[in-house]
């Protein structure tokens, strides 16, 4: 898997026009002491998650006849809604492939949008990540993570970025392919991704120089982590992503609080891990392991998924951790 390259980018930009919006880079409002820092703001997409980028994009290379016989995906909520979205466009028939642990809000949205829900235990559910498809499905599989045209329409945020805010000093991303834009954009910005103490492999993988494994344990933010990076992903990961800050439950609860109160945006627990990550104050793991700052200077969040249960939510405003 290697990155694309800014003409695929660009291919992958016209395909989801229409489909996918350009969504605004705005500046939280500032207090003393914070650093500079702007919020890409994909959960105003139509599924409130950058997810529908990827999907937009892999499903707009489908032939017609090919894609008419439907499309499925093994997703936890976000990229299952992007690709229920674009086959609901499309007039095709969509299956999702979901962990049995995954929340009902967004499960309920997966069916809003006429999707037929597969549960399988989570280890069953890992597997078709890693063996591409699942026994018994009609239609062509969308990987969520490992296809080239996904990674392709994520990095378009990447461009935007660039475009909106070309002195940006680092990115800070729930992985996603974003870093494949910054760099086809030319720019020599870091970007780091953010994840989640419960279920954080890249972090562990950076310092041991290859995918490991790890103990997984399912949190209110469901958007990010898995047991290991996949073996296919790791080469693009470990090339463009500049290193991995893990934020905490109770640091990610903070920063949704900051979001709905500071910024009037409503962000799941991964939509909110970027935020908490420019907020935490440390280094991030970097390659063997070494602490990699942060660069000094505005600081760009992607802030992406809201799709938070109701319930979840009012806990977090209350100042508890679901």
């Amino acid at each position: 898997m290697m990155p694309p390259p800014r003409e695929e980018v660009l291919a992958a930009r016209a395909r989801i026009q229409g489909i996918a919006l350009r969504t605004p880079l705005l500046r939280l409002p500032p207090e003393p002491g914070e650093p500079e820092t702007w919020l890409k703001l994909e959960t105003l997409q139509p599924i409130g998650s950058f997810k529908i980028r990827g999907a937009a994009s892999a499903m707009g290379l489908i032939p017609r006849d090919e894609l008419a016989r439907g499309v499925y995906t093994a997703s936890a909520g976000n990229m299952a809604q992007g690709v229920a979205w674009c086959a609901r466009a499309a007039g095709v028939p969509c299956a999702v492939v979901v962990p049995d642990h995954a929340p009902r809000a967004k499960l309920d949205a997966i069916e809003r949008l006429g999707a037929r829900i597969v549960p399988v235990p989570f280890e069953r559910w890992w597997q078709v990540l890693v063996e591409r498809g699942y026994e018994g499905m009609a239609g062509r599989f969308i990987h969520p993570v490992s296809d080239p045209a996904v990674i392709a329409g994520n990095a378009t945020i990447g461009l935007e970025i660039l475009e909106d805010l070309p002195a940006v000093a680092s990115v800070l991303v729930p992985y996603g392919g974003i870093a494949a834009g910054v760099r086809a954009a030319g720019s020599a910005a870091p970007t780091f991704a953010c994840e989640v103490e419960t279920a954080a492999p890249l972090a562990p993988a950076l310092a041991a120089g290859a995918p490991t494994a790890i103990d997984y344990r399912p949190s209110f933010v469901d958007g990010i982590g898995g047991r290991s990076i996949l073996a296919e992903m790791w080469p693009l990961a470990s090339t463009l992503l500049a290193g991995s800050f893990v934020v905490g439950l109770e640091e990610i609860a903070a920063a949704i609080r900051i979001l709905v109160t500071r910024a009037r945006v409503v962000a799941e627990g991964a939509g909110a891990a970027s935020l908490a990550a420019a907020f935490a104050g440390r280094s991030a793991t970097g390659p063997g392991g070494a602490a990699v700052p942060r660069p000094e200077g505005a600081v760009v969040c992607v802030i992406s998924g809201g799709n938070l249960d109701p319930a979840r939510l009012a806990t977090i405003l209350e100042g508890r951790v679901p």
